[in-house]
């Protein structure tokens, strides 16, 4: 009764005096460790019948084992689980279905789903919990395909089955980001006459979350509102974990408007720390970072403080790494160090290196990993992939090595890394070499990436026709990426033909590409063939295809400044323009020559330096001389590769400025300094 009731230490001093009176028998025994396994005190239960099978005298039955079983299965205990299952081998108990069914879900609680199917196989009577046990099992590990076949046996044997193996059948599906078919076994579901519960509709939301089914989250949201939402006998935690999940699918089906909404509904009080993350996380995931952190600092400072767990602040930080905001990314560190994150430590110290690299600070990266005390196969892959974007390809393959020196087995993704570091730091022979040993020495198989790479390898360093026979030899057939990465280099290189070749093919797969219209409109305009570049406009707006505006963004001490091409719209548009201005008309006195075969209109050149003069990279760094403290680094982002002429300006401009101009366009990062920059014309 006590133990029932929740009070713990009244149900222990009645045990205690009944085992000092000597008239503790195996009942009472049995109601204590049930009283601590209840309780979640798992460890003194398992203390407890330690006692009663060495020091009591009493010997344990089949509910002694029944209660001790679930202890070692919550503490994934499994070497006390095993001498369990010996037990009652030895004292002929495991042919009680109550006592085979806990230790089947002991194995495979404790991931050893070998050990429960052998257990599942060998009793001769199995119920309803039996098969429940070994479906839920199979999903929880991931092996889903078992999980489907056992619950299709189920059918064909006429099984009822219940919430608990729907649900699990559901959550299997749902972790394979295979939403359509958690949406199917959940109509079979409500067919059959179960009742979902909180758990199998969470399920189904991460699933339409993960395969991005939006239609079908809907359907499951109307569901929730007419069964399952505010009825009177839920708790509100309950419906808070569905109000949860649903943010969480609208996010990342990418409306992260209807999610906002749902999440302004439930008042600050109610909310907790996962509520907080799936919001974030989502405004994260669909690139809207500025959202992420104005909401990441409103968690941080509201009145009802709920810390952030381990995953708000990844989020936080992947957001940081989207625009390259330094300073708040750096922030965020410094709260990391005064609160002392130590679980999942090693996943938020990834994403810490990854913001560095991204926002232009590999070396702060490196500092971070040279502190880690554990690494994993993302740190090392992390510190490369940072030094790849910043042109450091040597450092990146010194990483790589001391990764094989750590024991650390290399995959494709490492290889994809490698193989990008090579190309942007011009890293020819070497990259050929570690693609000629990937299969070879490491067993693994180049895919249709790592082609891509090798395309991309060739084609900035001008060997374009090595690009194509590559191409030529894949096994298998050329994707999108494949053909722009020739595309993309037959620009850098002004070569009409294969550019012709490399956007009819990519046309006919992606035939709504913009990138590939633009690219191939640009080497017409490059080749003065102003015809052949009417037409290709002439396509896009007959086909309402529209090329992505050049856009690009400053961390100034105001926060950050967003510019678009030909931009007045700033209030300090004015002071910007004419700084601008005055910076050209110094360069020019160094020797700078507007590179004109980068306005790619019809023009005269004069005309075509004042449209060069407004490109939206130049616009942001007037804007962070402006306000930017001096010595200071101007760090600016752009969504496009940086134009030649603008990367001719910074250079120059680098020389007669007191900053270091470090921008990241799609491709890498440019540290300007000097008048030179760390890309060493090789980009």
């Amino acid at each position: 009764m006590y133990g029932r009731c929740g009070a713990l230490d009244d149900a222990r001093k009645v045990f205690d005096e009944l085992s000092e009176r000597g008239i503790g028998d195996v009942v009472s025994w049995n109601s204590i460790v049930a009283t601590y396994v209840q309780a979640g005190d798992c460890r003194n239960a398992l203390r407890l019948f330690d006692r009663m099978t060495w020091d009591s005298g009493h010997v344990p039955d089949a509910v002694s084992l029944v209660n001790v079983l679930p202890a070692c299965a919550s503490l994934g205990a499994s070497i006390q689980g095993k001498q369990v299952h010996a037990f009652a081998l030895r004292r002929g108990l495991s042919e009680d279905v109550y006592v085979g069914n806990a230790v089947l879900d002991m194995y495979a609680k404790c991931g050893m789903l070998d050990e429960a199917s052998k257990v599942f196989k060998q009793m001769e009577f199995k119920d309803l919990v039996s098969w429940n046990a070994m479906v839920t099992g199979y999903s929880q590990v991931g092996r889903f395909d078992e999980a489907l076949s056992l619950f299709e046996k189920m059918e064909v044997e006429k099984i009822e089955s219940n919430v608990v193996t729907w649900s699990a059948v559901i959550a299997g599906y749902a972790q394979r980001g295979h939403g359509h078919e958690a949406l199917d076994v959940f109509r079979r579901m409500c067919l059959s006459g179960s009742e979902p519960n909180i758990v199998t509709l969470v399920s189904l939301l991460s699933g339409c979350a993960s395969a991005g089914a939006l239609h079908q989250g809907k359907e499951t949201h109307c569901y929730a509102i007419k069964c399952v939402l505010n009825k009177l006998d839920n708790d509100p935690g309950d419906d808070l974990m569905v109000i949860n999940a649903l943010i969480d699918m609208y996010a990342k089906c990418g409306s992260a408007g209807v999610a906002r909404t749902m999440f302004d509904l439930i008042t600050p009080e109610h909310r907790n720390v996962v509520t907080w993350t799936v919001m974030i996380g989502g405004y994260a995931q669909q690139g809207e970072a500025n959202g992420a952190l104005k909401l990441f600092s409103e968690m941080v400072n509201q009145a009802n403080f709920i810390k952030p767990n381990a995953f708000t602040i990844s989020c936080g930080l992947m957001a940081c790494a989207r625009l390259a905001a330094l300073r708040f990314g750096t922030q965020i560190h410094a709260y990391i160090l005064r609160n002392q994150y130590d679980s999942v430590m090693v996943h938020v110290e990834n994403c810490l290196i990854d913001m560095y690299s991204k926002s232009g600070d590999i070396d702060a990266g490196r500092v971070v990993f040279d502190h880690m005390q554990h690494r994993n196969t993302i740190s090392w892959t992390s510190l490369m992939t940072g030094y790849g974007m910043h042109g450091r390809g040597d450092e990146a393959l010194w990483v790589f090595n001391e990764m094989r020196k750590a024991g650390l087995v290399p995959d494709g993704v490492t290889f994809v890394v490698v193989l990008y570091a090579c190309s942007h730091a011009g890293l020819v022979d070497q990259g050929i070499e570690y693609f000629d040993a990937m299969d070879r020495d490491y067993g693994v198989v180049p895919g249709v990436e790592h082609y891509a790479c090798m395309v991309d390898l060739l084609g900035r360093a001008g060997r374009l026709g090595e690009a194509m026979k590559l191409i030529k030899r894949m096994p298998m057939q050329p994707t999108p990426i494949v053909w722009f990465s020739l595309l993309s280099a037959s620009r850098l290189h002004g070569n009409v033909e294969f550019g012709e070749y490399a956007a009819n093919k990519l046309l006919d797969i992606e035939s709504e590409n913009d990138g590939s219209y633009t690219l191939l409109s640009n080497i017409y305009a490059n080749a003065r063939r102003w015809k052949d570049v009417a037409r290709v406009r002439s396509v896009m707006k007959s086909t309402g295809i529209r090329k992505r505006p050049g856009c690009s963004w400053v961390q100034g001490m105001k926060g950050t400044a967003t510019f678009y091409v030909g931009d007045w719209t700033h209030p300090q548009s004015q002071q910007i323009h004419e700084v601008l201005t005055d910076l050209i008309l110094r360069i020019k006195a160094l020797g700078y020559v507007p590179q004109t075969s980068f306005a790619l209109h019809d023009v005269d050149d004069e005309e075509k330096g004042d449209l060069l003069s407004e490109h939206s990279e130049k616009l942001a760094l007037a804007y962070g001389i402006l306000t930017t403290a001096p010595g200071a680094p101007i760090r600016i982002t752009k969504n496009l590769r940086v134009c030649g002429d603008c990367h001719s300006a910074m250079t120059y401009i680098s020389m007669i400025i007191n900053h270091e101009i470090i921008l990241r366009d799609s491709s890498r990062f440019h540290h300007f300094k000097k008048g030179s920059c760390s890309c060493k014309g090789y980009w």
